[in-house]
């Protein structure tokens, strides 16, 4: 069952949990998008409204804030807003490293890999992306990051903090592990004084992208009035918050 953040006649929105890929793939058994319509008991193929509708996406390994129109007249009207960077985005982002400065922005072009067909990469031929950024918290090796994303690019932020040194925490693609490591944080990371049961191996405290998309603020699409949801931090991130505040500073 998916938390409902929000739900009218004209969209809904949900927290995305990591691990659920936004829409159905050949690789995937199911969808937020199909999961959200069967919830709702609404279809998410066909032309007949309601339906569940796409206005944008998430990674499959982000969570956060989803939003779906269920009629074509809020599509286009939420649509329209993403496409022309009018929403407000923010994530949060525990990044690596200690960044010098308190904040910045990030202005570089983006378009598809030249040799990698599942990455992007920045390229002065590519489209124009704008990311802002603030600390939020500092710890010892990392740093949690609040992120505004101007642009809505794919993996414009996963791309962006590792072009200024600081990529994800966790990311297999941008910031791939050391050879025989695992893409997951564990306690003994950066607890200086751990010490491993010999019963049990270490559990991961997390072992995905380190990215949450926190809140989203747009018009409603049929009267206009401006909605901000927030989507609390899910339990792995908000875990590994709480041990780096306790044992990473």
């Amino acid at each position: 069952m998916l938390d409902l953040l929000f739900n009218d006649p004209d969209c809904v929105a949900v927290t995305k949990p990591a691990g659920l890929a936004t829409i159905p793939g050949r690789a995937e058994t199911t969808s937020v998008l199909e999961q959200i319509g069967l919830q709702l008991s609404l279809p998410s193929t066909g032309t007949t409204d309601p339906r569940i509708r796409v206005v944008h996406r998430l990674d499959k390994e982000t969570s956060g804030v989803l939003l779906f129109a269920k009629h074509a007249e809020a599509q286009r009207a939420l649509s329209h807003q993403f496409q022309n960077n009018f929403i407000q985005k923010e994530y949060l982002a525990l990044v690596y490293g200690r960044p010098s400065e308190d904040q910045g922005e990030i202005d570089q072009p983006l378009a598809p890999h030249p040799t990698q067909k599942d990455r992007m990469a920045i390229s002065r031929q590519g489209r124009p992306a704008t990311t802002a950024w603030r600390i939020e918290q500092r710890y010892r090796q990392y740093t949690l990051l609040r992120v505004f994303p101007k642009t809505g690019k794919t993996h414009q932020i996963r791309v962006h903090l590792k072009s200024i040194g600081h990529p994800l925490a966790i990311d297999p693609l941008y910031n791939p592990a050391l050879p025989g490591k695992d893409s997951a944080l564990f306690l003994s990371d950066f607890k200086r004084d751990y010490r491993p049961s010999r019963s049990n191996d270490e559990r991961s405290l997390i072992s995905r992208l380190t990215l949450h998309a926190h809140k989203l603020t747009f018009q409603h699409p049929t009267t206009g009035h401006p909605l901000t949801l927030e989507s609390p931090l899910p339990k792995d991130l908000r875990a590994t918050l709480n041990q780096l505040s306790r044992h990473g500073t």
